[in-house]
């Protein structure tokens, strides 16, 4: 209790105290940052400077050597030329060439000449300019001018120049008169002959150009020197390329400091009353001051402003060398220097502006942590686990409790999450990982195995295997099923099959087929825990065993304590409950797949002759759907079907013709126009039969009465023969392979009025349901005569109103229905102008689409499998809205329906066990439909694919007979259905 005397001594938070520290701290490391970078960089600077003057002499002397030496290799070549000896101009002229070649390859030569001993003089100038044109009078055209000064026996000199263009085409000439130059007289030709090398002149001012230039010269013989006049502008270019800085002062000059190269050019020459080379020290303030000595070390101070020199002696340039000076302010090349430590003062000030609010702000995010665990904690308490986890805390304790609330709230969140999942999942293969995942993650193990029972027996067989957080496979490790009575088990596998929950320590020796998991654990022991797991019947459905390393350490430990093994029993029960419901589940698929397959084999089983049907289909379709899931193209790349999607379609695809259950087998495999449940050209030609003995009854009356043999035997004859030739036209109409010609139509109706006798009653012996449809019109009398191919009333068989189908029906149903459900009249029969099947059989074919859809919309599928009647019931839409039984358009159908259409058509055309028609090779059937893509009855896009992709090779090597597989086009099949150009 704090005394009454002494006042209580004042606290502050934590977070001030930090705040203040660390705005100490924080103002303390930028000064002295500050005062380090700047001296270091000043540092820096400066000794990148020394680097980088060396570096620019170096480059200078480089490019003087660059200069210098091509024209003295140059030189050496020339003098050796035989031309340099002649004794006139013409002789002279062979010089031309080569001297022009050199000039044309030198930019910087200013003339290449040959001084002789007599006073002769020979010059090759280019005349690059028009300036220089001028100044020597020159044609327009002139490319270079001869200049040639010769002597005649008495010793009078004669000069003038000679012009060429470009191509050495001599162009014009001139005199030179007043011209008094005698080479002998020049510094180049005596220094040249005194000397076996070359000797290289100062530079000078050329009298002709104004360039700055000097002369290199040798001795071709001793009676003559050839020479070159080099211009030195490249030099000044070179200097502005090592301006350092905006106020940097570099220079080269002479030992009598002349000015022979600066970066501003125009300065070198001073044009007084002769033109002569500048001094180096009138350039610039500082050049004069470094120039007159008054420097010391490498600084310089000029009018108040500090300089650092550099000065260096050049050999090449003349016959003393050259110098070159270099000067760079020490503001402009501190300059970066400066700005960092200014830079630094405002950062420096600015953070102390920021300290105080950033250290508050530091300070409370190391609270912060704390503040979160006790909201948390609350939020456990409430059993919300979605509640954010705290961010970890630099502070060890304050971390150690986060830690410790994180995996409290894990392992609650976990057992409400495994659960939940569990029954969520509705996917067996799946469950059983996130079974094995979640119970390793919670038992905090290394290693996870489960066991299932199979076939309600007590073999254990091994599902699943999980080390280190990732799935293995089992075949890997070898791990084998067992009886839970088996004697010669592992030893606890033996505990488990006495036990519900096993806990023990195991090495190598007693691991059994789990060694090569302790490999993979790197674990030589472990502690292995197995539990049961019973469904809700108390039934052992499975076995779960979590291995755990044994470090020897308490942690492991801890994952052993009974607590933990209590809540993975909990964890596991849940576990057994899913994986048995999933296994029933499972089961009620497989159920349900088998019996679809044995509705659409008794489809196919109940009409021979589309047997197999009902099962390639779905194969075809399956082909297809999986390209397009595949596919990049922009139409197909949305479809990415999920596992029901798929479960929906191959459902689909199976019952796709299961309303033909409903479908007499005899109308679906008419092979002829006559035939019903029998065909009915045996009647006709029994008529036939009857009529051709008509014809030998008349002979042999006709014969007995007295009639003329030959004449009746003639007429006879023809009688039979006509018979004979009118009966093989019905029975080739009645095969239906040809469309029927209007030639054919007027035949088969005279055929149709031939007449024969019927003497027995025709109502005897029939069903009373073909008695009541004879009873509309009255019996005739016996005998009777009648047609040969007769349309009876009774052939018409009337349609239930059951069958009507309202044109407001809820299925959307938009089909023609005839009037009659059958139509057996033999001439109407064998008046069918295509295929076999009369309107109203066609109708009853294309029925089985609309119970199809009925049938599967009364079926009470799960949700998710809701779209199998419109998957199925498409398959005979066309994309213009043309097909049946709906009239759909290709916008109004599903994609898994469009793909049935296709695989239906195309297994069709291509099944060989049709008795009305012969199986069409792959070119034929893929040709139809090209031509069906290109009418828009069936999706152009699916056919693309399903020929680029080669779907239909590929369901041809499985399902076709080799002799089917012929050579096809795609390029040429793709171009006939409108989709490509």
């Amino acid at each position: 209790m704090p005394s009454p005397l002494r006042p209580e001594q004042r606290r502050f938070p934590l977070h001030v105290h930090i705040s203040v520290m660390f705005t100490f701290l924080l103002l303390l490391t930028g000064v002295v940052l500050g005062l380090f970078n700047y001296r270091q960089t000043t540092q820096i600077i400066l000794v990148s400077s020394e680097k980088l003057f060396s570096r620019i002499e170096q480059d200078v002397r480089v490019d003087l050597q660059a200069t210098y030496e091509p024209i003295r290799h140059l030189l050496s070549l020339l003098a050796g030329n035989p031309a340099t000896q002649a004794a006139n101009l013409e002789q002279r002229l062979a010089l031309l060439k080569p001297f022009s070649q050199s000039l044309a390859d030198n930019p910087d030569l200013a003339s290449l000449y040959v001084g002789y001993a007599n006073g002769d003089f020979f010059m090759v100038r280019p005349l690059r300019t028009a300036a220089l044109k001028t100044l020597v009078k020159a044609p327009d055209a002139a490319a270079y001018q001869v200049w040639s000064i010769e002597h005649d026996a008495s010793g009078q000199a004669r000069s003038q120049s000679v012009f060429f263009d470009q191509a050495l085409t001599r162009i014009g000439e001139q005199d030179n008169p007043d011209d008094a130059y005698d080479p002998r007289l020049r510094a180049w030709f005596s220094d040249a002959r005194q000397q076996s090398g070359q000797i290289t002149t100062e530079p000078y001012v050329f009298f002709s150009t104004r360039n700055v230039g000097t002369t290199l010269a040798r001795r071709s013989d001793e009676n003559a020197v050839i020479g070159a006049d080099l211009t030195l502008e490249t030099l000044s270019a070179t200097l502005v390329k090592h301006v350092v800085t905006p106020a940097t002062e570099i220079a080269l000059f002479d030992t009598d400091g002349n000015a022979v190269a600066y970066p501003d050019s125009s300065r070198l020459v001073v044009d007084d009353r002769t033109p002569r080379l500048a001094k180096a020290a009138d350039l610039s303030p500082s050049l004069h001051a470094l120039l007159s000595g008054k420097h010391q070390g490498k600084r310089l101070m000029v009018d108040g402003r500090q300089w650092i020199v550099a000065r260096s002696a050049l050999q090449e340039g003349g016959p003393k060398g050259l110098q070159m000076a270099l000067l760079v302010p020490e503001d402009e090349l501190l300059v970066d220097a400066y700005r960092l430590r200014w830079q630094g003062a405002l950062i420096t000030l600015a953070t102390l502006l920021l300290c105080l609010p950033l250290g508050w702000l530091i300070s409370r995010v190391l609270v912060k942590p704390l503040h979160a665990l006790v909201k948390e904690a609350d939020a456990i308490r409430s059993f919300d686990f979605n509640f954010p986890l705290t961010r970890r805390s630099p502070v060890l304790e304050v971390d150690q409790l986060s830690v410790s609330m994180a995996r409290m709230k894990d392992t609650l969140a976990s057992f409400f999450r495994i659960t939940d999942s569990l029954t969520a999942e509705t996917r067996f293969a799946p469950l059983l990982q996130r079974v094995l995942l979640e119970t390793v993650q919670i038992a905090q193990a290394q290693a996870g195995l489960i066991y299932l029972r199979e076939h309600d027996g007590d073999r254990m067989e091994p599902h699943g295997l999980v080390i280190d957080g990732k799935a293995q496979a089992l075949a890997t490790f070898d791990i084998q099923g067992r009886n839970l009575d088996a004697g010669q088990s592992p030893g606890w596998f033996q505990q488990l099959a006495q036990a519900d929950t096993v806990v023990s320590d195991i090495g190598f020796e007693q691991a059994g087929d789990l060694q090569k998991v302790l490999l993979a654990m790197t674990s030589p022991r472990v502690h292995l825990i197995g539990i049961r797991l019973r469904n809700r019947h108390n039934e052992t459905v499975g076995l779960l065993i979590l291995l755990i390393n044994d470090s020897g350490t308490q942690a492991d430990l801890e994952k052993l304590r009974p607590d933990r093994i209590a809540f993975l029993q909990a964890v596991s029960g849940a576990a057994a409950v899913s994986i048995e419901s999933q296994r029933l589940q499972a089961r009620q698929k497989h159920l349900l797949d088998a019996f679809i397959q044995l509705l659409a084999g008794a489809i196919d089983a109940k009409s021979p002759y589309t047997g197999g049907h009902c099962q390639r289909v779905p194969e075809l379709a399956l082909m297809l759907a999986h390209a397009a899931a595949a596919s990049q193209a922009p139409a197909f790349h949305a479809y990415q079907p999920s596992e029901d999607e798929w479960e929906a379609l191959h459902i689909a695809a199976w019952l796709h013709d299961c309303g033909k259950v409903t479908t007499p087998e005899y109308v679906v495999d008419k092979a002829t126009k006559l035939e019903t449940l029998n065909d009915r050209i045996h009647e006709v030609r029994t008529r036939f039969e009857v009529l051709k003995r008509d014809a030998w009854v008349s002979y042999w009356q006709a014969l007995a009465t007295g009639g003329d043999e030959t004449q009746l035997a003639t007429l006879r004859d023809t009688t039979l023969a006509g018979l004979d030739d009118d009966f093989a036209f019905v029975a080739h109409c009645n095969l239906g392979a040809e469309a029927m010609a209007e030639a054919d139509l007027l035949r088969l109706e005279q055929i149709a009025q031939r007449r024969w006798q019927r003497t027995l009653d025709d109502r005897l012996g029939v069903s009373w349901e073909e008695n009541r449809r004879q009873s509309h019109t009255p019996a005739p009398v016996l005998p009777v005569s009648e047609p040969l191919l007769a349309d009876k009333p009774e052939h018409l068989l009337e349609r239930a109103a059951s069958e009507l189908i309202p044109e407001d029906n809820p299925w959307g149903f938009k089909l023609d229905v005839p009037p009659y459900k059958y139509n057996r009249g033999e001439l109407y029969n064998l008046r069918i102008s295509r295929g076999t099947l009369t309107r109203e059989e066609r109708y009853i074919i294309n029925h089985h689409m609309v119970q199809t859809i009925l049938m599967l919309s009364h079926l009470p599928f799960p949700e998710h499998l809701n779209n199998v009647a419109e998957i199925a019931g498409g398959h005979h839409e066309k994309m213009d809205g043309t097909g049946y039984p709906k009239r759909l358009t290709r916008e109004e159908m599903s994609l898994p329906a469009r793909m049935i259409a296709i695989a239906d058509i195309f297994e069709a055309l291509t099944a060989a066990d049709r008795p009305y028609k012969k199986a069409k090779n792959l070119s034929e059937a893929l040709a139809i439909m090209a031509n069906m893509c290109r009418d828009a009855h069936i999706d152009a896009e699916l056919f693309g694919l399903f020929i680029s992709d080669g779907v239909y090779l590929e369901y041809a090597h499985r399902f076709l007979d080799p002799r089917q597989i012929d050579a096809v086009d795609p390029a040429s099949l793709l171009h006939k259905a409108g989709l490509t150009v």
